[in-house]
């Protein structure tokens, strides 16, 4: 049983990897949704999270879910803020490829180990660093990215080697940004806001979108 979880974690962690930027997004309009995350997919993004921060979260994310599997199956669609074990639960159930953590938590931890299924819980210090390794996390997010900084990520990185790391929370939708995070190493990068504000001269498509998801991915690449 537990081979066949780390097995598992290996290779999702290794698809992360290959397509290292994933956006992390939330907005009532379901049909604004599907358009976000479309045009993220045809940017090259095959890890996508939907974020619990909204009424309708639920009933979005499952429209999304039903969206991508007909369209697209090779995108993985996770769920972002997540604080306990009710709503992991709940979004497992409705179909889940990922669950992404702004806290540890331990009864998350021991329920995701037990379905199998990718965790990513957020630490700021080595402490929360520590029992996300206990608990066998198999990426650490480290939240608030632009709060603990790329300096963190190189001191942290030397004590527990065995980890990967991603920050989320005012990454920089520019080249030397993205590519110093990965120059310190982090295996991939959540961005939220930044990357989906609009340009001033608003198109009536997503084109804008996709662009900016290609940059990424090959600055990210480029290291």
């Amino acid at each position: 049983m537990e081979n066949k979880y780390k097995f598992k974690m290996d290779k999702i962690r290794s698809k992360i990897k290959q397509s290292p930027v994933i956006p992390v997004y939330y907005h009532d309009d379901v049909e604004k949704c599907i358009s976000i995350m479309e045009a993220c997919y045809n940017g090259g993004i095959r890890f996508f999270e939907f974020v619990n921060r909204g009424k309708n979260a639920s009933n979005n994310f499952k429209e999304l879910l039903k969206y991508k599997n007909e369209h697209f199956p090779d995108l993985n669609l996770g769920i972002g803020t997540i604080k306990n074990i009710e709503q992991a639960s709940h979004f497992y159930e409705l179909g889940a490829e990922f669950i992404v953590s702004p806290i540890i938590n331990e009864e998350i931890a021991k329920f995701c180990k037990s379905k199998h299924i990718f965790w990513v819980p957020g630490c700021m210090t080595p402490t929360e660093i520590a029992i996300a390794e206990k608990y066998d996390a198999p990426l650490v997010k480290l939240f608030p990215g632009d709060v603990l900084g790329i300096g963190f990520l190189k001191s942290v990185k030397g004590l527990f080697p065995d980890l990967n790391f991603m920050p989320t929370g005012g990454v920089k939708v520019e080249e030397e940004n993205i590519k110093s995070w990965f120059r310190a190493g982090v295996v991939s990068v959540g961005l939220g806001s930044q990357l989906f504000k609009e340009p001033e001269e608003r198109m009536n498509n997503y084109s804008w979108l996709v662009d900016r998801c290609k940059s990424l991915l090959k600055w990210a690449n480029e290291n």
